[in-house]
């Protein structure tokens, strides 16, 4: 492409599966985007169900059943992909589910209500946690994990009981009695938009990990987009992050207190079988001189 030749308002939307042929410096020089899937359940099963319109619902000779664990698939779809947020205590590793995996699901499901009489439901249990979804899963425990989940959202008593049938102990989430999509969207846009932790089948500490990891990643953004030192667009006389680094260092070692003198420690905390506090005092004193000691030695660097 020769960029005297090509119109200024030219513009290539390309999307490519890996490949040796392709041109990896057009890859390199172009802008990449990413559908990253909408942050929180509320939101992420509002967008799988709003994909999902009447006719996509009533696209089959079991309409009533259908729809209910299709909402199911959704349902499990999100909480596979916000499992992630917890860290180690969601996954043991952060997979990448995509909405592919969704719609294969819907598909067989589908395929199954329209040529079986009665629903089977182990055979979508196992499609969908060992083949769909499991076929990223690599981790044991991992598996272990979404087979039992699936199981929560995947089964008779969503077909048959609908509302009565809850997600989560606190009875906030279920599969609503429904006939369109707007009736799935209504329920849908009462939730919570925080969402509680049991839902995911975890404890509400789970949300602190959580909550720092998010709170990580805003500071971290916060401190890319400080000015740097030489950047033009900075104040005039602003200060570079080494010099910020270098003054914070300073001021450390001005508050860092000096070694405790452990002569003097023991003449004051002499050892005794009646004060055995004494001891104590003096084993803390010579564990925090050891801490004293690397800060003096590494604050100046």
């Amino acid at each position: 492409m020769n960029p005297e030749e090509t119109d200024n308002a030219f513009r290539l939307w390309l999307t490519s599966m890996p490949t040796k042929a392709f041109p990896p410096l057009l890859l390199q020089n172009g802008v990449k985007m990413t559908n990253e899937p909408p942050k929180g359940l509320r939101a992420n099963v509002l967008g799988s169900m709003g994909k999902m319109d009447d006719r996509i619902l009533c696209d089959c000779q079991k309409p009533e059943a259908f729809s209910r664990l299709v909402f199911g698939f959704c349902f499990f779809h999100a909480i596979c992909q916000d499992r992630r947020k917890f860290g180690p205590i969601g996954w043991n590793i952060a997979y990448n589910f995509t909405p592919e995996d969704l719609t294969t699901n819907r598909r067989q499901l589908k395929y199954f209500l329209d040529n079986y009489e009665e629903v089977p439901y182990k055979v979508l249990q196992f499609l969908g946690a060992q083949i769909n979804y499991g076929g990223r899963v690599t981790d044991k425990k991992d598996k272990v994990l979404i087979n039992c989940m699936i199981k929560m959202f995947i089964n008779q008593e969503v077909v048959e009981k609908g509302p009565d049938y809850k997600f989560s102990p606190g009875g906030l989430f279920y599969c609503p009695a429904a006939g369109d999509q707007e009736g799935f969207l209504s329920y849908l846009r009462g939730l919570p938009i925080m969402t509680p932790p049991e839902v995911f089948g975890l404890h509400e500490n789970c949300e602190i990990t959580c909550a720092e990891s998010e709170s990580f990643a805003l500071l971290e953004a916060a401190l890319s987009l400080g000015s740097g030192g030489g950047g033009g667009g900075g104040a005039a006389g602003a200060k570079s992050p080494e010099q910020v680094m270098d003054e914070l260092a300073a001021e450390l070692i001005d508050q860092t207190p000096k070694t405790f003198d452990l002569d003097e420690f023991e003449d004051k905390f002499p050892t005794r079988y009646e004060e055995s506090r004494n001891t104590v005092v003096k084993q803390e004193a010579a564990k925090y001189n050891r801490l004293l000691d690397i800060l003096h030695k590494q604050l100046p660097l």
